[in-house]
């Protein structure tokens, strides 16, 4: 039995990259993973890795930009589960690297409903069955453009720095309450995201997504008391350190 046995856990954009890794991470240490992403493909694989392991997943084909699904969603866990022990908000998409002005607004638009608002819809949607557990724990992954502003990032940049006072704001909420809310700054990981923001870098000099949601499992335990920080990977010593 893993240290998470018994625990109901969300992660958002389950199919590939660093919430697959989360997924598979939290599957390993005995949570029920619901497992969210658009590409049903992507969590068949990974529901068959889970299997292996030992643990157990609902998979759930989901746009997290579908609210009214996302609504539906807080409702078969209430119906199951009646709680939600471990949210990740993981699901999230890079845009286009573009100067501000040339910036399409349909791309901007996106950018805005699936970093921000998606997450806001799931907070909206998941708070009530959070409060039901006894020691909830939500994490949001943000990223390091949320405060280093470079050329041609405003979109996702933005995004993120929105997506940070959302849950920073969630926290202070929550503050008198069990639940813990925190954000995880992954930094550089070896994800197809990455590989797209960076063309041409070596993806082998860098951690893997795996190695990333090994180091995350003490925000989701128990004596963790700490809520509205940032988390930083350190890929020198593989350990979260507090921002």
């Amino acid at each position: 039995m893993g240290v998470l046995s018994g625990k109901i856990a969300l992660v958002t954009g389950a199919s590939r990259g660093i919430g697959r890794a989360m997924a598979l991470m939290l599957a390993r240490e005995g949570a029920h993973v619901i497992a969210t992403a658009r590409t049903v493909g992507g969590l068949e694989e990974l529901d068959d890795d889970i299997r292996k392991a030992g643990g157990a997943a609902t998979l759930v084909p989901l746009d997290i930009k579908d609210a009214e699904g996302v609504d539906r969603l807080g409702a078969a866990i209430f119906e199951r589960w009646q709680k939600l022990d471990i949210l990740v908000g993981n699901a999230g998409i890079l845009g286009k690297l573009s100067p501000l002005g040339h910036i399409d607004p349909s791309v901007w638009a996106d950018v805005m409903a699936t970093n921000v608002t998606a997450n806001w819809r799931l907070i909206r949607s998941m708070d009530p069955l959070l409060r039901q557990a006894e020691a909830p724990r939500a994490v949001f992954l943000t990223s390091g453009a949320a405060g280093n502003f470079r050329a041609y990032w405003g979109a996702y940049s933005v995004s993120k720095a929105g997506l940070e006072a959302l849950v920073k704001t969630y926290a202070a909420e929550m503050a008198t309450t069990p639940l813990r809310v925190n954000l995880l700054s992954p930094g550089p990981i070896a994800t197809k995201m990455r590989a797209q923001a960076m063309p041409g870098e070596d993806a082998s000099t860098l951690p893997t997504a795996d190695a990333l949601a090994q180091a995350a499992l003490p925000l989701f335990l128990d004596p963790v008391d700490v809520t509205g920080e940032v988390f930083r990977f350190q890929r020198e010593s593989g350990k979260l350190v507090q921002q």
